[in-house]
């Protein structure tokens, strides 16, 4: 028997770590990571249960900007557990002032090159443009600067087993939604696209921010750049109701046209993943399957 039909269906979610894969579910979170010995070491801990099960998660807009931003904190702890599985470094946890100091000077450089640097670039053309040329050439910047970045860092080899661990949480969660039984070759079969991704979500991102940030363009520089940075939780928020509005109605051939890019988008950000990477994704999903049917939480375990 290679189907299952009684799986329960909850808010979950997932993303790819260093040499692991993370799921989240309503009730907990699990990362599993490949160790230098190549053993799967798992580990689990409860999420903010008044988030993801509370009244929060049913009002539209603001669910998404409260479970974007938790989900970052969720990703970036999981991100810093994977680097130490990976090295080596079983129980030491790369966190404090010079984890979240790193993060904090990220994101920094990343607005200075996604908000800054586009909009400083549309400025020299908007005396001959006008206002409305200015904020297409902004928008067509930024799009061009989000392609090429991940274009770039996908050449470079460690990100090519991130985004092929990547594809494997994707292949996963495909079969887990298909009702598949969870086996590496069931997983194989399926794709490693998938609508919710945040490869979309950030697509959808950029391409909204021409239509969300074009009024702005007659505000002086500075002012302009302060509203847009004030736009970003409300730009963040439509993006979110979007692709999940767009998940459920794959059927529609109008918003499977509409999200092509968001899935041809995919083809950079994730590989074709080999059979021990779709087993650490599968252990992942798993480990947060036992979490919501109530079984016990164990908060960290080896599978060799």
């Amino acid at each position: 028997m290679d189907k299952v039909t009684t799986q329960p269906r909850f808010n979950y979610g997932g993303q790819a770590v260093i040499e692991g894969v993370m799921m989240r579910g309503s009730k907990a979170l699990a990362v599993a990571v490949r160790d230098p010995k190549g053993n799967i070491v798992i580990h689990s801990e409860p999420v903010n249960a008044a988030l993801y099960n509370g009244s929060i998660a049913r009002l539209p807009f603001l669910r998404g900007l409260s479970m974007l931003w938790d989900s970052l904190g969720l990703g970036m702890k999981s991100l810093m557990y994977s680097a130490n599985i990976a090295a080596g470094e079983v129980g030491v946890e790369f966190t404090g002032p010079l984890a979240w100091g790193t993060v904090a000077i990220s994101l920094i450089v990343g607005l200075g090159i996604f908000l800054f640097a586009p909009r400083w670039i549309a400025t020299l053309f908007e005396g001959s443009i006008g206002h409305l040329g200015s904020a297409l050439i902004e928008g067509v910047v930024r799009l061009i600067i989000f392609i090429g970045y991940m274009g770039l860092i996908g050449q470079m080899n460690d990100i090519k087993r991130v985004f092929a661990y990547h594809g494997a949480e994707h292949k996963t969660i495909n079969a887990y939604e298909a009702h598949d039984e969870l086996t590496v070759a069931n997983v194989q079969k399926h794709s490693v696209q998938h609508p919710r991704c945040g490869t979309a979500f950030l697509l959808t991102v950029v391409v909204l921010s021409i239509f969300f940030f074009a009024p702005l363009n007659g505000l002086p520089f500075g002012v302009g750049l302060v509203f847009r940075l004030l736009l970003l939780p409300v730009l963040a928020m439509v993006s979110y109701e979007f692709i999940r509005f767009s998940a459920k109605h794959l059927d529609n051939p109008i918003m499977r046209a509409i999200i092509a890019p968001n899935l041809a988008m995919q083809l950079m950000t994730t590989r074709q993943p080999d059979d021990g990477m779709v087993a650490v994704a599968i252990e992942a999903l798993k480990k947060v399957l036992d979490s919501e049917q109530n079984r016990p939480i164990d908060p960290e375990r080896m599978i060799p």
